[in-house]
């Protein structure tokens, strides 16, 4: 939330951080290169993509244990070239609101990243595509759509939902690719389509969340959030209904999938859907009382556990067996984000 005069004091601040920029030295390719890139591909987020791409696999059957791990790496990798990928085309909002990241600092060159980036991307992509031809056209708009995500940022009404689109392409990516991993046909059903829309709010609700914390650095640098157009108030509304669109679609879902009867599938899922509410209603209330942007992330954070558990909840449903990896990766994610470079940021 921008406060009197800082307006101001950002094209100073933002002319002091390209001068910086300009006067630091990229460094060449090697262990610190890699280093740094990891900074960039945020690891604490990458739980995202994977949970996304395990979710989507739940949905095929007789998905095999080596390959349910290939992938499982696969996505996992995913969020964090993507995120390398989209940072190289806003580099202007993040020397002021993540000022901590390489490419910001002008330690990483953008031609390096983007290259990396688009090396791993299609790289994972060809082999997502031995594993099912229909991945070359989906993975082929996954990576059109993160290359052109910034444009979108820049309007109100697009940012949010252009992201989880993306997303929600990641879900299916999984869902193809057990079909290839099983040798079953595709299948449009009423579950899988509801688990697609669970996706899309869930993660929208995120990124609009995420918003919250760079109003400024986003009003300095041209672009339009929803936060920025009619501030925090009527954003923190927009997110309440995307929180409660994510767990009625997730309860859908859910209604559809689960056998009759109580046992350990709905155990499991009743287990992650009731943390993934309770985080949710700690998000939201936490949003609405946002006065300052270095108190957002206390409100994201919560966002973000919501997606997992929501995501796990519905992969437990389908996969009871997989409940190990979902606890893996859930305990992975809860460490990573407590220990991200700037606790501002997420």
């Amino acid at each position: 939330m921008t406060v009197l005069g800082e307006e101001s004091e950002q094209p100073l601040a933002r002319r002091d951080l390209n001068l910086r920029r300009a006067q630091t030295r990229p460094v060449p390719p090697g262990l610190t290169f890699w280093r740094l890139y990891l900074v960039e591909m945020r690891p604490y987020l990458m739980f995202l993509s994977v949970v996304t791409g395990v979710a989507g696999m739940a949905f095929a059957p007789d998905v095999s244990i080596p390959d349910l791990l290939i992938l499982t790496t696969l996505f996992f990798l995913a969020y964090g070239f993507g995120q390398a990928l989209t940072d190289c085309f806003q580099t202007d909002t993040d020397a002021l609101s993540a000022p901590y990241r390489p490419l910001a600092q002008g330690r990483l060159r953008q031609r390096d990243v983007l290259i990396v980036s688009l090396a791993g991307l299609i790289t994972g992509g060809a082999i997502l595509t031995i594993y099912n031809p229909l991945n070359l056209a989906l993975v082929g708009a996954g990576v059109a759509g993160l290359a052109t995500y910034t444009w979108f940022k820049r309007h109100w009404w697009g940012g949010p939902f252009y992201n989880a689109w993306i997303v929600a392409d990641l879900c299916l990516i999984g869902y193809t690719s057990g079909l290839g991993s099983s040798g079953a046909s595709p299948q449009w059903s009423a579950e899988l389509l509801t688990g697609l829309v669970t996706v899309l709010f869930a993660y929208a609700n995120f990124v609009l969340a995420g918003y919250f914390k760079d109003v400024s650095a986003d009003r300095a640098t041209g672009y339009r959030t929803l936060p920025v157009v009619f501030g925090l108030p009527l954003a923190s509304f927009a997110s309440d209904a995307l929180a409660v669109l994510a767990l009625l679609s997730c309860g859908t879902t859910l209604n559809l999938v689960l056998p009759s009867g109580f046992g350990a599938a709905q155990l499991l899922a009743l287990l992650c859907i009731a943390g993934a509410a309770a985080w949710t209603a700690l998000g939201q209330t936490r949003l609405h009382k946002v006065t300052s942007e270095s108190e957002a992330h206390r409100a994201i954070a919560p966002t973000v556990h919501a997606y997992v558990l929501i995501l796990c909840a519905i992969t437990v449903a389908l996969q009871p067996g997989w409940a190990l990896l979902l606890g893996a990766l859930y305990g992975g994610f809860f460490v990573a984000l407590s220990r991200r470079p700037m606790q501002e940021q997420i």
